[in-house]
């Protein structure tokens, strides 16, 4: 596990923009930091991280890592209406999962409430900074545009001492919430509207998850990030690009304290805020907000849905924390956003999956097969290979008996051309076991085949062909005698478009229930499939979270709602590896 405090770098770790420009920094001692390079990776404690943090993560701790440094974990514990404690655990446990860690490094920026309501006084008592009566809706409309400069707020010339009297009196709770905020002053005409007197401080009477009641003013981020950054001795606050125009501010708060005299509790330098591409990914969207919406609407189960690009979701699909990091490392980090194909995700745990996970047999689409000439009551155990990745993976026994299961497609009455499986007449191996040719087929009333009748040739057991002979079709199997059942949930996109929110026009008639003109229309009706399944019997130890190969279908996972006796298992990916195709192509 990947430590943040580490003082070795992974062999052949990659050197992208970011890197080139901590390494200039080391170079120079740009920033006073005398060659310390330490991070932090700051979640807001208000939802479920997904797959676009895990970027952030690997780039936060990876570039620690790196360089020696550490990272710091904060939450940005600063809006106590939308945050949780089952969100700020659920956050740790992601981190961990990834396989990084944080040591005696966790923090919160409500940590040093104190300190910025303190510094927060200063920039008033320099005529930095006032408050104002103007509503949120009122603030708005005074900004300006990009072409037009901002309204000056009526209440911009208070003098210093009404701008800390009112201050006072809204942190004793004065004031109901949104009556009034302090705002910095800066310059309502700037070109950068983020520098037209942002809001740094307004009025939200709630609970918070770990000061209580204490506090009934709660800064913005703009204020609480970069003065956090400051206290912890952060070197490199790596953000995505959303927070480049945010830049000046962060530098402009951090002017301004220095300039006055304020003094960092652990650092005798500034941060430096430097900008990366968000990961965008298709058929999905990375929205925290959305993601309650598809959960309240009812689309998926939870915020731990497999189909969710959640890292709980990811991980209760069968997603391995090795492939999420490989997957980021090959992205790179970049300056441009860009939507990275999901078929590199896909490549990335299909080829982290084939080297650990255990081969087993699961029959999804069952139809009986009888073989008739086998002896009745007899059982055979064959050896069946774990897995041919890894010879450490040993071998296990899977019984055989006189009647079978095997998949509903691995038979048809009268073959389609090139069609090698089970027919009248045809003759396949049976996985680990024998060849047996098909003789005949029971159908039910509907002209449905209920059960395949086939002969077998003892001479080949363990599926050798002594006297030669060829055999195109090899497929698996479970024996009626031993199966268990098992229930299958077979997962897809959640969404049928690469882009959720492209809604043709003019909008269609949308299905009964779903609005026209938004992202429910492009629900994908089949993203959920219940099937019930026959499985071998070594699948009765199977563990939420353990991870198999079902032989020629796809990769699976232990669900957590599996209980004795009634397994229950993800489909996490498929066999087939499009990335690998797309790139031979490229090549």
């Amino acid at each position: 596990m990947a430590h943040a405090d580490s003082s070795s770098a992974p062999a052949g770790a990659p050197v992208n923009f970011i890197h080139q420009i901590i390494e200039e920094d080391i170079r120079t001692n740009a920033n006073g930091a005398n060659g310390q390079v330490i991070t932090r990776f700051p979640p807001e404690p208000n939802a479920f991280l997904h797959i676009g943090h895990a970027k952030a993560i690997c780039l936060d701790f990876g570039t620690a890592v790196k360089y020696g440094g550490r990272c710091h974990l904060r939450m940005d514990d600063t809006n106590p209406v939308k945050e949780k404690q089952e969100y700020i655990d659920a956050i740790k446990v992601d981190v961990s999962w990834l396989g990084f860690e944080w040591g005696d490094h966790e923090y919160h920026a409500s940590d040093y409430f104190p300190q910025l309501y303190d510094w927060a006084i200063l920039l008033i008592k320099a005529g930095k900074a006032y408050v104002c009566d103007l509503s949120p809706d009122e603030v708005s409309r005074t900004r300006g545009t990009l072409t037009t400069p901002g309204t000056p707020s009526p209440f911009r010339g208070r003098s210093v001492e009404e701008n800390l009297d009112l201050f006072a009196r809204m942190k004793t709770g004065e004031f109901p919430n949104g009556a009034r905020t302090l705002r910095a002053k800066i310059d309502m005409a700037a070109p950068n509207l983020n520098l037209r007197d942002p809001v740094m401080y307004r009025i939200l009477h709630a609970e918070h998850p770990r000061t209580g009641q204490a506090w009934c003013i709660y800064p913005m981020y703009d204020w609480a990030h970069g003065q956090s950054d400051w206290i912890e001795g952060i070197t490199h606050s790596l953000c995505d690009q959303a927070y480049e125009e945010h830049r000046p501010l962060y530098d402009w708060f951090l002017d301004q304290l220095i300039a006055l005299g304020a003094k960092s509790p652990n650092a005798r330098y500034r941060p430096k805020q430097r900008e990366f591409a968000r990961l965008n990914l298709p058929y999905t969207v990375l929205s925290k907000r959305r993601f309650l919406d598809w959960v309240e609407g009812g689309f998926v189960r939870g915020l731990d849905d497999p189909r969710m690009p959640t890292l709980s979701g990811l991980r209760r699909r069968g997603y391995t924390p090795e492939a999420i990091r490989d997957f980021c490392e090959r992205i790179g980090v970049a300056k441009r956003e860009n939507v990275i194909e999901y078929a590199l995700l896909e490549h990335c745990l299909r080829e982290d999956l084939n080297k650990r996970a255990p081969r087993a047999m699961a029959v999804l689409h069952p139809v009986k097969v009888v073989i008739d000439n086998y002896p009745e009551g007899q059982v055979e155990q064959f050896d069946a290979v774990n897995n041919p990745e890894d010879p450490a993976a040993g071998k296990r026994q899977v019984p055989f008996s006189k009647v079978l299961y095997i998949e509903r497609e691995d038979f048809m009455e009268t073959p389609a051309p090139k069609y090698f499986r089970l027919y009248p007449g045809n003759e396949v191996r049976l996985r680990y076991a024998y060849l047996v040719r098909c003789t005949s087929c029971v159908k039910d009333s509907g002209g449905n085949v209920t059960e395949v009748h086939c002969t077998y040739d003892p001479a080949t057991r363990g599926g050798n062909t002594p006297d030669g002979r060829k055999v195109k079709a090899t497929i698996h199997w479970v024996s009626a005698l031993h199966a268990l059942d098992a229930e299958v949930r077979l997962y897809d996109h959640l969404f049928t478009k690469e882009d959720p929110d492209d809604v043709p026009a003019p909008v269609p008639a949308p299905a009964p229930g779903i609005p026209g003109g938004d992202w429910r229309q492009n629900i994908n009706p089949r993203s959920l499939e219940v099937i019930q399944a026959k499985i071998e019997p070594s699948l009765a130890q199977a563990k939420p979270g353990d991870k198999y190969q079902f032989e020629r279908l796809a990769y699976f996972c232990c669900d957590p709602d599996t209980r004795p006796g009634k397994p229950v298992f993800n489909r996490t990916v498929a066999l087939k590896d499009t990335w690998a195709r797309i790139e031979k192509k490229r090549g």
